[in-house]
Order: C-alpha cells, then sequence, then structure tokens
C-alpha cells in the first residue's frame, strides 16, 4: 500500500475517452495512480460526482497591468478557477503591451504575485526573438487589421523564425474600412455586424494561410473562415483554430436584447455561421473552445455602438455553459473535454497538463451533473460585473484543484493569490530554464 497526500474517490472520472469509476491517486501535485488500493492523508468524496481534467482557457484578457479597474489577475484567475479553468493564456493588449523584454517582465512579475491559477503569457509583435528568449508562449493574438500586409508577412516570419505559434486576430482592414463608412451615421447596435462582414474574416484568415505554415486562428466566427480552415488541414497544413462560447450561443438576432453590451470582435454573425461552428466544433474541425474573456464596466458598455469597447467576460462561465451544451445533448462530452482540456495543452504545448492520467498534473475538477443553476452576475468573481449569458443555465464545480490542491470549492476561494505557477513557452521548455531577465 503506498502513501499518497489526496484521493479523490468514488467519482466518475473521464479516462482515455470515457467515464470510468474509479478512485485518483495524488501525490506531489501530480496524477500518482488510478485505481488501486493505496493511503492517503485527505479524501476527497466524489460519490455522486464526475471528475474531469480542469480547462485550459488559451485566451483571455485580464487587463493587468494598465487597465485593472476593468480586471486584474487576482480577480480574472479566480474568476477561472470559480469556472473550472486551472490554466489560461493571457493577451499581450495591456499597457504597457506586452511586446519586448521589460513589458513581459512587468506582467510576469505582477501575474507570480496575484495569479490563483497556473498560466502563460503571449508575446505581441515586438522584439520577437527577447519574448522568445523570456518563455512566451507564443505571438499574438496578432490584429490583422493593425497590420499591412508587408507588416504581417514581416511578423509571421518573424515567429516562425523564433519557433513560437502565430495566434491571429483574423479581420481584414480594407474590407472593416469599406464596410463601415456607408453605416457611420447610425446608431443601431446591429448596424456592428455589417461593419465587419463575413469578408473580412474570411480574407484575413486566406491571407494569413499564404504566408504561415503554423498558426492557430482566434475566435473563428464565420462558415466562409471554417471553410478555409478546413481546407488548409486537408493540405497538411498545421492550422488549428479556436471558437468562442458567444458565437455559439448567440446570433444577430440578440442585438435587440442586450444591444451594445454585445459588442465583440469580431462580431455576432447569422444563425447560418453559429449552426457551422456547432458542427465544426462536433467534427473536430474547430480544434478549440477559448472565451476571449475580455471585460468591460458596464458604464463603459452602454456607450454607443461605435464607442463601446468590444468584448465581453466569459472565463468563468465557459465550462458550466459548455456542460449545459452536453446535458442538452448539442454536443459530446468527449468533444467538450477534448476541446476544452486536451487539444488546447497540445497547440500550447503544456505536456503535463490536458488529461487525467498517470504523471499529468493534478488538475482536476469535480462537477455534479444535477447541479446545473442560473448565472447571476452578483455570484461571479470578474471585476467586469456584469454577464452576457445573465439567466442562462449552466453547471459550475463543485471542486476545482490545481496540482493536487483544492484551490476553489462550493463557492469559496481557497487558494491565495501567486499560487498560479508560470507556464514558460517552449524556448525555455527545451533549455529547462525559467524565465529571467
Amino acid at each position: 500500500m503506498t502513501g499518497m497526500d489526496r484521493v479523490v474517490r468514488g467519482g466518475r472520472v473521464y479516462v482515455d475517452g470515457r467515464l470510468q469509476s474509479l478512485d485518483v491517486w495524488i501525490r506531489d501535485g501530480k496524477i500518482a495512480s488510478l485505481g488501486g488500493d493505496h493511503h492517503a492523508e485527505e479524501t476527497i468524496e466524489g460519490r455522486g460526482m464526475i471528475v474531469l481534467p480542469g480547462a485550459i482557457d488559451i485566451h483571455v484578457h485580464f487587463r493587468d497591468p494598465g487597465y485593472t479597474f476593468k480586471e486584474d489577475w487576482e480577480t480574472g484567475s479566480t474568476s477561472a478557477a470559480a469556472g473550472g479553468v486551472t490554466a489560461v493564456v493571457d493577451q499581450p493588449n495591456t499597457n504597457p503591451p506586452t511586446v519586448d523584454g521589460p513589458s513581459y517582465r512587468m506582467k510576469l512579475e505582477i501575474a507570480e504575485r496575484r495569479s490563483v491559477v497556473d498560466f502563460c503569457l503571449n508575446g505581441g509583435p515586438g522584439d520577437v526573438k527577447r519574448l522568445a528568449d523570456l518563455g512566451a508562449s507564443a505571438i499574438g493574438e496578432i490584429f490583422t487589421y493593425d497590420h499591412s500586409g508587408e507588416e504581417l508577412r514581416r511578423i509571421l516570419e518573424a515567429t516562425a523564425k523564433a519557433g513560437l505559434l502565430p495566434t491571429i486576430h483574423a479581420e481584414d482592414p480594407g474590407v472593416i474600412r469599406e464596410s463601415s463608412e456607408p453605416l457611420r451615421d447610425g446608431r443601431e447596435p446591429e448596424l456592428y455586424s455589417s461593419a465587419r462582414p463575413n469578408l473580412a474574416e474570411a480574407k484575413a484568415i486566406e491571407a494569413a494561410l499564404s504566408i504561415a505554415e503554423r498558426l492557430h486562428i482566434c475566435h473563428l466566427s464565420t462558415s466562409e473562415g471554417l471553410d478555409h480552415i478546413r481546407a488548409a488541414k486537408g493540405r497538411g497544413k498545421m492550422a488549428t483554430c479556436e471558437v468562442a462560447p458567444h458565437h455559439l450561443l448567440f446570433t444577430k438576432r440578440d442585438w435587440r436584447r442586450q444591444g451594445t453590451f454585445l459588442k465583440m470582435n469580431p462580431p455576432l454573425r447569422d444563425l447560418r455561421d453559429r449552426d457551422a461552428l456547432w458542427e465544426g466544433l462536433r467534427k473536430g474541425e474547430i480544434d478549440a473552445i477559448a472565451s476571449d474573456h475580455a471585460p468591460h464596466l458596464p458604464e463603459e458598455k452602454r456607450d454607443e455602438i461605435w464607442d463601446a469597447p468590444p468584448g465581453v467576460p466569459g472565463v468563468e462561465t465557459m465550462l458550466p455553459l459548455m456542460l449545459m451544451a452536453v446535458r442538452s445533448n448539442l454536443i459530446s462530452l468527449e468533444r467538450v473535454v477534448d476541446a476544452l482540456s486536451k487539444r488546447p495543452a497540445e497547440i500550447m504545448g503544456l505536456s503535463s497538463k490536458g488529461g487525467i492520467s498517470r504523471g499529468k498534473d493534478a488538475d482536476l475538477v469535480v462537477i455534479d451533473p444535477r447541479g446545473a443553476s442560473d448565472i447571476r452576475a452578483d455570484r461571479l468573481h470578474s471585476g467586469a460585473e456584469w454577464t452576457p449569458y445573465e439567466g442562462r443555465r449552466a453547471i459550475f464545480p463543485r471542486i476545482t484543484m490545481i496540482r493536487g490542491e483544492v484551490v476553489f470549492a462550493d463557492g469559496e476561494l481557497l487558494a491565495k493569490p501567486g499560487f498560479g505557477r508560470n507556464l514558460p513557452g517552449p524556448r525555455l521548455q527545451r533549455s529547462g530554464k525559467r524565465s529571467e531577465g
């Protein structure tokens, strides 16, 4: 009989693509055994529960440094833990933007002091080589509408040379400019979808695919964009993509109910696009689900459509909403776990995460499958103070564990800020070093 630190006992555990009744034994933050007869110092009761690998959200904006009145690493990562997200990938468009050595080191120091969950830091399109040396996980999201075609080519070539993955926010600037100008005198929120039409995404994806052999498309929103990704994969190109819950659960019709609160980039699409995204996700053509958690305060979102900032919060509600989609037979549990855990870990090169097997980090989420509840903003933990999913049914986790420690349980944060660890990018992984200045 082997001594263990902790056991999750009696649950139905997602292992090898299906739920199995076995105990998960944990030692030194790792999964040491699945099943078997061991002794543990602490028991977590899982009877009647399902145990899933923690979700990895590869697209969040925690706004820290620079915009901490909207969100910071402590509130954002607490929100993540409450929603069963055990690791996040933070984007570089903070203030200062994470585009060089000093800005990267600044954000890393803040995240190491404040984050509850494990984290990766993406670098922006700046000093790409230095960012890779310091441990950046990827370059992006790269906003194509901020760059000319030649600038985009230089960025993608530099990123490939540094051995990093480019992650692309695909919207063509020329299409946006041409489509927006005739609409500028209007004030109806739904005009925003027309100002950034499907063509903008499709054209930008096509352009990026013509340059890079390896890339990741952020928050795919259109059937045309999916067609380009599907074709690129068919040609053997190393192209991956993600979809955000808001593009799966809302369409243009929802402008009427929530107005500028649903302003996001890329914008809301037609029912046809939503259906295509669901189908692509079910088939695995869309690799991952990511929240694109982009918090802004309610008073900001109430502004006119052209002035309100784009983005919605979502890191805490992503897994709960997708579990409700499983219960509603919209998608299989296997595909949701693959899209929220396994594929994100593979895309970001996180070999110790993304599944429940011996030797991996004990990042676990314990869920009562009967425990659906209404989403309420006053029960969430983001600094944004609102949610576009108010009143929707969702299945929130009972317990979230990171590296074998219970960080969130029954509505209470148990980990202290600074518990989260940096997960360095590929260059530091190969060298075995930590980030350094």
